[in-house]
């Protein structure tokens, strides 16, 4: 049911309240043949959540977290999600945001490099120490939902919002002066 899946993300980006008659209508097939595969809207979000999370999996998973600082590492995943985000605007509408339970679980699959990648920015002393590597994750997850939303809302084209959304995690993230071991001139 790739047809159905790819009518789903492609008319639930422009229209996150589009009905089972719509999806059917842009996939070319019939209502009948949706519930046949998914029995109801609930379970076809779910399915398009699953597709979309292995593709955003699949798109970040090819980052190199481990070359280079990682502030530019970070750079590098914010901008590459950033990216994917443009790609699959059906990711920031509230559809799949009310799509499946726990928000944390939900990003798993695409978040380890990513937790990986703080705790090294930690060790390194790169990152800011002062909250838990999960607080980090959770606040450029919720930074990247909010870019997304500014951008659904019309407040913010893409691309603002895209350099908005990485200049404010490598903010958040980066350690302050003294804990990287630099010297305040103040």
């Amino acid at each position: 049911m790739t047809a159905v899946l790819d009518a789903s993300i492609a008319l639930l980006g422009r229209q996150p309240d589009a009905s089972m008659d719509e999806i059917a209508k842009t996939a070319g097939v019939s209502r009948q043949t949706i519930y046949a595969h998914y029995p109801s809207r609930d379970a076809l979000l779910h399915a398009v959540t699953r597709h979309l999370t292995a593709e955003v999996a699949h798109g970040l998973g090819g980052l190199d977290l481990d070359r280079g600082s990682a502030i530019d590492a970070l750079g590098r995943w914010v901008d590459a999600s950033w990216a994917l985000l443009e790609c699959y605007p059906v990711l920031l509408t509230p559809a799949m945001a009310a799509s499946e339970g726990d928000e944390r679980e939900r990003h798993q699959p695409v978040i380890g490099g990513l937790l990986r990648l703080i705790e090294r920015g930690r060790r390194r002393r790169e990152f800011d120490r002062a909250m838990p590597a999960t607080w980090y994750l959770a606040a450029i997850i919720g930074l990247g939902h909010a870019a997304g939303q500014e951008v659904t809302a019309g407040r913010m084209a893409p691309a603002k919002a895209g350099a908005a959304f990485r200049d404010s995690v490598l903010r958040v993230c980066r350690a302050p002066l003294r804990q990287a071991g630099i010297a305040s001139s103040a």
